[in-house]
């Protein structure tokens, strides 16, 4: 296994776009990228038009509608979970989209995290979830103390309050005293198809007599580690879930885990100018 903290963050960005994908739009802004075999199913579809400039929608509003014909044809699958579709990260809502058709799509999906960490007497440490073993997504893997995407609707903000309290049952009042640290962006070929993901990161020190509890079933349970562990762990093994690796590089990097010219390319990859070391 190559032991580079790099190669988390280029298995994240190893799609290249728009490579061979058609672009897809809505009200005439490009808001995803679809392969060959999703834009001819598409193409068969009432209200969907092709032209020179890609696939679109007569009309917008029917995006979800569509999206639930092509997982009836393979292409995604409806989880039950909608989210806001943009052109871009911070523009304005265009439509809303099942969670399950967003890979397929290519349609970008914000979602939080946030950085657990508890200072002790022997150190910094982090809170680690363990991923339920029936979840979908990267069963059994390591995870953040609170993570989600962001429904429709929800601002970062209000999505983290939501995901800190059903995960880890931790109050509003704890979580309030977070702050946001970075912005991650990357475009992924899985399994499932194009992930385009923004994760908002926030970090937040907890006090020692605070217990994160499961709630809904998401997580197997929580561990306390020394964050020199879970630098370990990030370099040396591919067993937390592919993004937390990435968003606990930038956490690494700002309280000064990895420095020099490791520190430098790491920066580099992550695109990072907010990401400083407190």
């Amino acid at each position: 296994m190559e032991y580079s903290l790099l190669r988390h963050i280029a298995a994240c960005n190893n799609a290249a776009l728009p490579g061979s994908r058609t672009a897809f739009r809505l009200d005439g802004q490009i808001v995803g990228w679809v392969t060959d075999p999703v834009s001819a199913a598409l193409a068969g579809l009432d209200g969907v038009r092709r032209d020179a400039q890609g696939l679109g929608l007569d009309d917008a509003a029917t995006l979800p509608d569509i999206a639930r014909q092509m997982a009836g044809l393979g292409f995604g699958r409806v989880r039950g979970e909608m989210f806001d579709v943009r052109a871009t990260p911070d523009g304005p809502v265009l439509s809303t989209i099942d969670r399950g058709a967003l890979p397929s799509f290519g349609i970008a999906a914000a979602g939080v995290h946030l950085d657990g960490l508890v200072r002790r007497a022997d150190g910094l440490h982090l809170w680690v979830a363990r991923r339920a073993a029936d979840k979908a997504l990267d069963p059994n893997k390591f995870d953040h103390i609170v993570a989600g995407g962001i429904p429709a609707g929800y601002t970062p903000w209000d999505c983290l309050i939501k995901e800190a309290m059903e995960e880890a049952t931790m109050p509003q009042a704890v979580v309030a005293k977070a702050r946001h640290c970075t912005t991650i962006s990357y475009a992924m070929e899985r399994a499932e198809g194009l992930r385009r993901d923004i994760l908002h990161c926030y970090e937040v020190e907890l006090p020692e007599d605070f217990t994160p509890t499961p709630t809904d079933g998401e997580v197997a349970g929580f561990e306390l580690w020394p964050l020199a562990r879970a630098l370990h762990t990030v370099r040396m093994t591919d067993d937390f879930k592919f993004n937390v690796a990435v968003v606990l590089i930038a956490l690494f990097l700002r309280h000064g885990l990895v420095t020099g010219e490791e520190a430098a390319r790491l920066s580099a990859a992550l695109g990072d100018r907010k990401n400083t070391r407190r």
